[in-house]
């Protein structure tokens, strides 16, 4: 299971609902995860923070959101997403396919609007705060469709619909940035390979020489290339998302610590012990405890 299935734990279901790709669930820091890691996903993403104070990274550009921000993660952004010192950050994660605003391929707004926004181009803004000019209209669409989502109305997919395109209209023609980011697309696309990679082999015995065939780097090309970009050792990387990873299995099944550290990728039950007490600063049965 990776980050994208946890993430989406609690509206698993409704995730992948083909008919209708619209979910909203709502997520803690450091409650549900200690962090979430660097993934990504071809879907649209809305964060929007309810309480309290967090850290989202977003194509390595970290912000700093707190209650009633707004961030728009467009289809192939890495992002990720842990506490501030050691306050802690509810949220609102609405997650849905662009496929669902498009029209025809050579309508207008399937070209000029949607359609970069699905190909990953940052053509909106990535964070709009309380203080935006535009803020009470864009959020009045987004607690729109929350409400709509709570009640279920007849033909509610039509109203969800229509409080998303007033939402991309106000974004479009109101907020859009100026400039566009000079961002290095060959290094997002390989690093997005790894983190993939990661995500769907962590279980697995790993080494950097692996990882670097995979990304098509020669290992000490690699090992300078990662950390150059994420900032960070890969085999710290690494562990940072098993660990995390493992401290969602603890306090959501009752496999034994053994267990969980075998899932996680960890054939030594002292050496994940170790490393999760350095992380955490208490034992897996402690934290299990504590936070259950």
């Amino acid at each position: 299971m990776n980050i994208i299935e946890y993430e989406s734990y609690q509206e698993k279901k409704a995730h992948v609902n083909a008919a209708f790709p619209y979910t909203t669930y709502p997520c803690s820091i450091p409650l549900d995860f200690p962090e979430v890691p660097p993934h990504w996903h071809d879907e649209m993403e809305i964060i929007y923070i309810k309480k309290g104070t967090g850290v989202i990274s977003v194509d390595f550009k970290d912000f700093t959101g707190s209650k009633g921000t707004l961030l728009f993660i467009v289809p192939g952004q890495i992002h990720a997403i842990r506490q501030k010192a050691d306050q802690s950050m509810e949220y609102e994660n609405i997650i849905f396919n662009l496929e669902m605003m498009k029209s025809g391929p050579m309508e207008k707004t399937t070209t000029d609007y949607f359609g970069p926004l699905q190909k990953g181009q940052p053509v909106i803004p990535t964070v709009i705060t309380p203080s935006h000019e535009y803020y009470n209209p864009i959020a009045a669409c987004i607690d729109g469709a929350d409400d709509i989502c709570q009640r279920f109305p007849k033909a509610y997919e039509l109203a969800v619909k229509a409080q998303l395109y007033l939402l991309f209209h106000i974004l479009f023609a109101y907020c859009a940035p100026d400039t566009k980011e000079t961002v290095k697309r060959h290094e997002l696309d390989r690093i997005r390979s790894v983190i993939k990679y990661v995500e769907n082999h962590y279980m697995e015995s790993l080494s950097t020489c692996d990882i670097a065939k995979e990304a098509g780097l020669s290992e000490s090309h690699f090992m300078k290339f990662f950390k150059n970009t994420m900032g960070m050792p890969f085999i710290d990387y690494l562990n940072d998302y098993r660990l995390t990873m493992a401290s969602r299995l603890l306090l959501s099944s009752d496999d034994s610590v053994l267990a969980v550290a075998e899932e996680c990728g960890y054939e030594n039950l002292s050496y994940f012990n170790r490393l999760f007490k350095r992380r955490f600063h208490m034992t897996p049965r402690q934290y299990r405890k504590d936070y259950n």
